[in-house]
C-alpha cells in the first residue's frame, strides 16, 4: 500500500448519499413510520453549553450560525476542555470512591433565601488555594501525553492542520489548536465576549416552570471564582434562565476506585503512596521506586511508558475484561507495555499495611503475594457522573434493567454508561437536554459536529424528530442490540462510529432538503487507510511483553497474543485503536 503522509493532511469531505444509513438499529428515514413528530413544549432560542471543550465549542460555532442566543459556561480559565495541561493536579481521590452523584464534585449553593447575586469572600490563603483547584478541576493529562490518533484524524474539519504538520501530536500543540479554534469564533478568555462565563461553574440545572406548573426551560445556579487580590477569592453565585441545554463536560470526572479489600487501610496508614492515574503528571518522582499499576488500558499502559526510564520496577496489574458485546481486547492494550514490566493477574486484597509502605504484602488471585512496593497508581479509569443534575442520578439501579415507570426517568445509575438517551445524546423525555460527546471508541473532533448541527436543527424545527414513543421503540431495540447496560454500551469504535455518522448525515441532509438550512458532509474515504498506517507503526512491532517474572497470558485470563505479532491496520480491533479513548 504506497500512501502519502502530506496528502492525508488535507482531509477532503466526502458528500455522502442519504442510502445505506442503518446504524445499530436506527431507522435511516422516519418516513419509515407514521408522521408522528415530537413537538416541543416552548420555543428554544436560548441555549446554555457547559464546557469549553472541543465538544462545547463546535456546539457553539453550531448554535449560533443557526440564530441562536448560546453562552457557554466554563469552569477553567481558559478553553480547550481536557487538553488544558498545567502542573497542578486534581486533589487526592477518597477510598473508597464518593457517591457518583458528587463524583467530579459536591455542588456548592447559596444559602437558601439569599438575594441573588450573592457573594463571599474569603481570606484565607492556604484554603483558597484549595479552593481554586477544586473549583476548575484540574486535568487528567500529564506532561508528555501525547494524542492517540493522528493529526488528520484529531481534528476540527473547519480548521484542518497545516500541510506537514507532525501525525504526532503532544498535548501542548492540541492546547494551542482548541484555544485557535476559541479565538476564531471569539470565544477565547482574552476576547472579552459576554456570551462565554470563564471561571464559572454549574453548581444546579434544574427544570424551570411556569406560574401554572408548566416546563419552560432550565434555570441554572452558577458560581463564578476568582482571585481578587492579595490572596482573596471572591465567589458570586447567580441564577439564569435558558430554553435548552447542552452537557459538554466529557467522560473523564469522576475517577473510579475500585472496591479491593485492604486498599483503605493502606491508604489511611499511607496517604501519600497512592494515586488516581488523574494525579499523575512527571516521572521524576519515582525514580529508583518499584511501582505499581493497577490497569492497563490506555493510561495505565501510556504512564508506564511515561516512567519506565526512571524506576526500578513495575509491576502492571491486569484484569480479564468480560463483556456481553466486544468492544477493545486487552491483548492491543498491552502491545504498547515496556517490554521490562512484570505482568500480574488482579488484585485479591492487600494485606494488613506493615510499619513501611514497601513492606507492605498485595495477594493475587492465584494466591501469589507480592511486596517491596514504593507508590500505587490506580489507572482505573472513570465513572460518568454530572454534579449539576443531581436529579437524574439513581444509584440504586447499576446495571440492573428495571426503571422506575413513573418520575425522572435516570440518566446516570452506576457510572459505566448513560441511559435514556437517543442516539447518546438526546434526552427521550425531554429533548432540551442533549449530551455531546457521551461515547467512548469514537472521535470527539468529528462526532460533536454532527451531534450538535442536528440539536440546532430539531430546536429550530428544521429536522424531524420522532414522537416519545418512537424514540423508546428505537432506543430499547439498541439495548437488546449492546446485549444491555454496563460498560461497553457506550462504546462505538470505528465502524458504529462511521456508521452513526452516516446516519446523522443522511437525516440532517434530508432534512436541509425539505426544510433548507446547512448540509453536512461525510467523512473522507482516506480516514481506514490513516487509521491502518497509524496502528502499524503505533504497534506492529513483532516484539511482544516477554519477561521473566510475567505469569502466561493463561493464567492472567487473557486470550492469546497471536504470536506472530503481524498488524496490517486493516483489522477491526486496529481500526478501533484509532479512536481508543478508553483511559
Amino acid at each position: 500500500m504506497r500512501i502519502s503522509s502530506l496528502g492525508f493532511l488535507a482531509i477532503t469531505p466526502l458528500l455522502a448519499g442519504c442510502s445505506d444509513q442503518t446504524p445499530l438499529g436506527f431507522e435511516s428515514s422516519f418516513s419509515d413510520h407514521p408522521p408522528d413528530y415530537y413537538k416541543f413544549k416552548h420555543p428554544i432560542k436560548k441555549v446554555a453549553i457547559i464546557g469549553a471543550g472541543v465538544g462545547g465549542l463546535i456546539s457553539y460555532r453550531e448554535l449560533t450560525q443557526a440564530g441562536f442566543d448560546v453562552h457557554v459556561f466554563e469552569r477553567d480559565y481558559i478553553p480547550g476542555g481536557n487538553w488544558h495541561y498545567t502542573d497542578e493536579f486534581a486533589a487526592d481521590v477518597p477510598i473508597p470512591g464518593p457517591d457518583l452523584a458528587v463524583g467530579d464534585y459536591a455542588p456548592s449553593l447559596p444559602p437558601k433565601g439569599v438575594e441573588l447575586p450573592y457573594v463571599e469572600k474569603y481570606f484565607d490563603i492556604v484554603n483558597n488555594k484549595g479552593r481554586k483547584k477544586a473549583h476548575r478541576g484540574p486535568k487528567p493529562i500529564w506532561k508528555s501525553l501525547s494524542s492517540n490518533a493522528p493529526a488528520p484524524i484529531q481534528q476540527i474539519r473547519e480548521l484542518p492542520w497545516p500541510a506537514g504538520t507532525a501525525w504526532i501530536l503532544p498535548n501542548q500543540k492540541l492546547q494551542r489548536y482548541l484555544r485557535a479554534f476559541a479565538s476564531w469564533h471569539g470565544l477565547n478568555s482574552n476576547d472579552n465576549n459576554p456570551k462565554v462565563s470563564y471561571n464559572t461553574r454549574v453548581e444546579l440545572a434544574e427544570k424551570l416552570l411556569n406560574e401554572d406548573g408548566d416546563e419552560v426551560g432550565w434555570t441554572l445556579t452558577l458560581k463564578n471564582l476568582v482571585s481578587s487580590g492579595r490572596g482573596t477569592v471572591k465567589a458570586t453565585w447567580t441564577k439564569q434562565h435558558f430554553d435548552a441545554l447542552i452537557v459538554a463536560t466529557g467522560r473523564y470526572n469522576a475517577p473510579y476506585i475500585p472496591n479491593i479489600d485492604g486498599l483503605k487501610a493502606w491508604n489511611d496508614r499511607f496517604p501519600d503512596h497512592i494515586i488516581h492515574s488523574r494525579q499523575y503528571r512527571v516521572p521524576e518522582p519515582y525514580q529508583n521506586q518499584t511501582v505499581l499499576v493497577i490497569g492497563a488500558a490506555t493510561s495505565g499502559g501510556e504512564i508506564s511508558r511515561d516512567i519506565i526510564t526512571h524506576v526500578k520496577g513495575i509491576y502492571q496489574s491486569v484484569r480479564p475484561q468480560i463483556t456481553p458485546v466486544p468492544t477493545w481486547s486487552q491483548r492491543d492494550f498491552l502491545r504498547r507495555l515496556p517490554h521490562n514490566v512484570t505482568l500480574v493477574p488482579e488484585i485479591r486484597r492487600f494485606l494488613p499495611p506493615s510499619a513501611e509502605f514497601n513492606q507492605g504484602r498485595v495477594e493475587l488471585i492465584n494466591g501469589t503475594v507480592i511486596t517491596g512496593i514504593d507508590r500505587i497508581i490506580l489507572a482505573t479509569g472513570y465513572r460518568y457522573t454530572y454534579p449539576f443534575l443531581p436529579q437524574y442520578h439513581n444509584s440504586s439501579l447499576g446495571v440492573n434493567d428495571t426503571a422506575p415507570a413513573d418520575g425522572i426517568q435516570p440518566i446516570v445509575t452506576d457510572g459505566t454508561h448513560l441511559r435514556s438517551l437517543y442516539l447518546d445524546a438526546f434526552y427521550i423525555p425531554d429533548p432540551t437536554l442533549v449530551f455531546i460527546n457521551a461515547n467512548f471508541g469514537m472521535q470527539s473532533f468529528t462526532y460533536a459536529e454532527f451531534t450538535s448541527l442536528a440539536s440546532a436543527k430539531i430546536w429550530s424545527g428544521k429536522a424531524d424528530f420522532p414522537s416519545t414513543e418512537e424514540l423508546w421503540r428505537r432506543y430499547y431495540k439498541l439495548y437488546k442490540e449492546r446485549k444491555g447496560y454496563g460498560r461497553h454500551f457506550q462504546f462505538l469504535g470505528a465502524e458504529r462510529t462511521h456508521e452513526n455518522l452516516r446516519f446523522f448525515q443522511g437525516w440532517l441532509n434530508e432534512a436541509a432538503v425539505k426544510y433548507g438550512g446547512r448540509q453536512i458532509d461525510g467523512l473522507s474515504p482516506e480516514l481506514p487507510q490513516i487509521s491502518a498506517v497509524w496502528t502499524q507503526a503505533r504497534i506492529g512491532s513483532s516484539l511482544l511483553i516477554n519477561t521473566v517474572d510475567s505469569p502466561s497470558l493463561d493464567v492472567l485470563g487473557l486470550d492469546d497474543f497471536g504470536r506472530n505479532g503481524t498488524v496490517v491496520g486493516t483489522e477491526p480491533w486496529a481500526q478501533d485503536l484509532v479512536f481508543n479513548d478508553y483511559w
